[in-house]
């Protein structure tokens, strides 16, 4: 009973954070509201939360890393791949060994190997904590994008190094040799494990689809299932349940364009992993928030294994670890940046030397968030022999710092930056997107009309299949001519005007219904099916691209 009453807790404290962002006068991060509510949870009421790291690790990493595979922009990524592959592996090891180095002579009395653990936790950036941040100062599309396939990347290469360092913590010995080579069985074979889980899973799902029909429940479910059982499988043979858990949403970005599902089904898959995402990321930020007032309540305990007695130096150590990884994070984005324009200019590519706020801007969106937190928890509470894991609450309260503390600066210092910032232009997908709608438009005639000669030798009545098919591909030769290039832009403009006059019927539409419900000249059977043909074509009219 009790673990229910905690669940339902911080599932609150998620909800309320929204509204309350929303309704503070300065713009305050959702993560950080998260956390403060998370704090007055922890400190009013009796309830406290022990954290198995195993079990941790499990309920939240699989789905959150298998979702951000499977939604992030494939083409963008690609297109930026240099990019992001320098700052997710490069400035990863940079930041593992460096951090690890500097963390251990800082604090001689937290062990190599968990200054290294605790260096591969801060390491992952969070881009929902930056789009949190910036959500009343756009961050321009290609800059998230990056952001996006980096997070993604260097959430994977960090918790892998984590890995390895809490295996050379519990040992107390390290090969590198013998590293090595795990390392690329790990990787490897957690990323064959997880494409093969989602081909497999997406071919039996699609066989029975086609024998005895698609239950929309069930679907969902199998999604849900699908990086549960990437990570848990990978972890039976040894290798990293959350590499499995990226590539099996990678692949399942791929396995949906493909194979079919229904629209329905997609529609509320969609639905249901949106309040997933969300629900776990405001879970693992309102935990921080709840552990925090015993993380502090054991500061002294905490500090006298450094060396110290006042408290103050671990908020010390906490802001020279955010210098550290923000001096290593500015240089490393500046010297990438500056390779990307060497490489083009090789290539006789024309390159627009950036903005130094692009590149400052770029440093102070490598925020930490829920995977930092999330890994550090899951540092082990004993070693092999029974003795308690070193300077565990150590590393946990400087992650945690280093993810609050990075949360405030940026939201700061990105709203300053991002403010009149632009990236070099980027070509236009307009005239892809038009060229897609035409050939869709084209193919679609010709099935119907193939569909109405069909029809027409069937059962005779050949004029009143023709009647109803030529309504419905006007429709379609209508949308080809309003696409040519000549017309393009009026019927942008067109659209534009014709969705706002179809929103403002919509809502007339929903006033009146509401009117002949309380008068009870319609039943609340019929107002629900109307409402719901509705908000359909409302959803649709405001978020075009989602449908």
């Amino acid at each position: 009973m009790e673990s229910v009453s905690i669940v339902l807790f911080l599932l609150l404290a998620v909800v309320v954070s929204g509204a309350v962002s929303r309704m503070l006068p300065v713009s305050v991060p959702t993560p950080l509201v998260q956390i403060l509510l998370g704090g007055v949870i922890g400190l009013s009421t009796s309830y406290r939360v022990d954290l198995d790291p195993e079990l941790f690790l499990l309920l939240f990493l699989p789905p959150l890393l298998f979702l951000d595979g499977w939604r992030i922009p494939k083409d963008e990524l690609f297109k930026d791949v240099s990019v992001v592959v320098e700052l997710a592996l490069g400035l990863v090891l940079l930041t593992v060994v460096g951090m690890g180095f500097f963390i251990h002579w800082m604090i001689p009395a937290m062990p190599l190997a968990v200054a290294f653990a605790l260096a591969a936790v801060v390491s992952p950036t969070d881009p929902i904590a930056v789009s949190a941040i910036a959500a009343r100062v756009p961050i321009p599309k290609r800059m998230m994008h990056i952001l996006e396939g980096e997070s993604l990347l260097n959430d994977a290469s960090g918790l892998v190094c984590l890995r390895f360092a809490i295996a050379a913590a519990l040992t107390g010995s390290f090969s590198a040799g013998a590293a090595t080579l795990n390392f690329l069985w790990v990787a490897g074979a957690g990323l064959a494990i997880g494409v093969a889980v989602t081909i497999a899973v997406s071919k039996v799902k699609a066989w029975v689809t086609q024998k005895w029909g698609e239950d929309s429940g069930s679907q969902i479910l199998v999604s849900l299932l699908i990086p549960f059982g990437s990570y848990l499988l990978a972890e039976h043979a040894h290798a990293s349940g959350i590499l499995a858990a990226v590539a099996a949403g990678v692949t399942m970005a791929f396995a949906d364009i493909t194979r079919q599902a229904m629209a329905v089904t997609r529609m509320r898959r969609n639905s249901v992993w949106d309040t997933i995402q969300f629900s776990l990321n405001g879970i693992i930020f309102v935990l921080l928030g709840e552990q925090l007032p015993g993380i502090l309540k054991g500061a002294k305990q905490t500090v006298a294994l450094t060396g110290h007695a006042a408290p103050w130096w671990l908020a010390l150590y906490v802001v020279a670890i955010v210098a550290g990884l923000a001096a290593l994070r500015f240089g490393w984005v500046w010297a990438s940046l500056k390779l990307t324009i060497l490489r083009k200019r090789q290539r006789q590519e024309a390159m627009q030397t950036p903005d130094w706020r692009l590149i400052a801007a770029m440093s102070f969106a490598g925020v930490r968030g829920a995977i930092t937190l999330a890994g550090v928890l899951t540092l082990p509470l004993a070693l092999n022999d029974g003795t308690p894991f070193p300077a565990r609450d150590l590393a946990i309260f400087l992650a945690a710092g280093v993810i609050i503390l990075s949360l405030i600066i940026a939201s700061i210092a990105l709203p300053i930056l991002l403010k009149g910032l632009t990236m070099p232009a980027e070509p236009s997908k307009q005239a892809e997107e038009d060229a897609a709608r035409i050939a869709a438009a084209q193919a679609a005639i010709q099935a119907i009309e193939r569909h109405q000669h069909a029809l027409a030798e069937d059962h005779g009545e050949a004029d009143v299949y023709a009647a109803a098919g030529g309504r419905i591909m006007d429709l379609y030769r209508e949308r080809i001519e309003g696409l040519s290039e000549e017309r393009a832009e009026d019927t942008r403009v067109q659209e534009k005007l014709l969705s706002e006059f179809r929103l403002i019927g919509i809502q007339a539409e929903r006033r009146t219904l509401m009117q002949l419900v309380r008068a009870r000249k319609a039943g609340s059977q019929t107002a629900q099916k109307i409402i719901r043909d509705l908000d359909l074509s409302e959803a649709k009219l405001r978020h075009p691209a989602a449908h």
